[in-house]
């Protein structure tokens, strides 16, 4: 039969009250007491009921993370950074891959407004969600502007635009071409492409920006990167705005029979393990994903406590050069 409350009581010789206090951590209790009672509660192998103890407390001590897909290395690296360090502040986790779905996000925001989950952490691509328009959310996003009550985590985009850009245009290239995200997409990753221009005209070069919507299908994509070496012949380097589509590039470049960096130069951007791993001799821009995800959860903590946030965290971001 399985144990009840009372049970851990008589064990330890306290109340049926002490115990519930124990458990839920409430009002002053001896170092002696607490002992005891665990020591029942291990002696007769009784399991707390959570879902009373959560409802209680008002807290399910539950985290949703909300991303595209973490198929993405990026997203994949982040989520798993995110869920260690959640999990040591006792906190379970739920990701979600919105697919760039608005639909799937915003029942996962409706989790959030009825209380099944206590707080989210974000980085999808959609945009015009009312349910990101009320006040005090306990919500943080990565790399987006989703309302101007959300604090926003990300790297030094603007930095990262600079760094890519001048290290191409210190190793002699002119004609350089910047692949990115959608214009419209309200993004705080949108400075890497301004970074781009700004330091192309800084030079007295002319910046190309080809823009790529994140909802097209793979072989449409790769269309839209091999006309960009038939509409350029003297192209002499590109900076993609991420690390996904610079594999991609590179894949297009050997079908097209041009070595990197022999005939084209290449910088992507997020510095994922797996991609410096599998494709070390790739250069890109690495973001502090430990870091990231660190921020993101003391803020998150912040916002769940009631207490004020910065409406931005801005992280360092550094190049890492390919092997050749």
């Amino acid at each position: 039969m399985r144990p009840k409350l009372e049970d851990v009581a008589k064990r330890a010789n306290v109340s049926k009250t002490t115990v519930s206090r124990v458990l839920n951590n409430r009002g002053y209790l001896s170092q002696e007491t607490i002992t005891r009672v665990y020591q029942a509660m291990k002696e007769l192998n009784y399991q707390p009921n959570v879902v009373a103890r959560q409802l209680y407390q008002k807290k399910t001590q539950l985290i949703g993370l909300l991303f595209p897909t973490i198929a993405n290395p990026f997203f994949g690296e982040l989520s798993a950074e995110l869920e260690k360090r959640l999990y040591n502040e006792g906190f379970k986790v739920l990701i979600g891959n919105s697919m760039n779905d608005p639909k799937k996000e915003a029942d996962y925001l409706n989790q959030l407004l009825s209380k099944q989950v206590d707080g989210l952490i974000v980085g999808t691509h959609n945009q015009g969600i009312k349910e990101y328009n009320y006040e005090h959310l306990p919500v943080v996003a990565i790399d987006r502007n989703m309302n101007h009550d959300i604090p926003v985590i990300e790297s030094d985009n603007y930095a990262g635009g600079v760094l890519a850009t001048t290290y191409l245009i210190e190793q002699g290239a002119k004609k350089i071409i910047h692949t990115n995200g959608p214009i419209t997409l309200d993004s705080p990753a949108k400075r890497r492409r301004l970074a781009y221009e700004d330091t192309m005209r800084q030079h007295g070069l002319t910046p190309i920006t080809v823009t790529l919507d994140f909802n097209i299908p793979y072989h449409e994509k790769k269309q839209i990167l091999t006309q960009i070496f038939y509409d350029h012949p003297d192209l002499e380097a590109i900076f993609a705005s991420n690390d996904i589509d610079a594999a991609l590039i590179m894949q297009i470049a050997l079908e097209l029979g041009k070595k990197i960096p022999a005939d084209l130069l290449l910088v992507g951007y997020d510095g994922t393990k797996v991609i410096q791993n599998i494709l070390p001799n790739l250069t890109t821009i690495v973001q502090p994903i430990e870091a990231i995800a660190q921020t993101a959860v003391t803020v998150l903590k912040a916002r769940l406590n009631d207490r004020p946030t910065k409406s931005e965290y801005v992280l360092p971001v550094s190049l890492k050069k390919g092997t050749t």
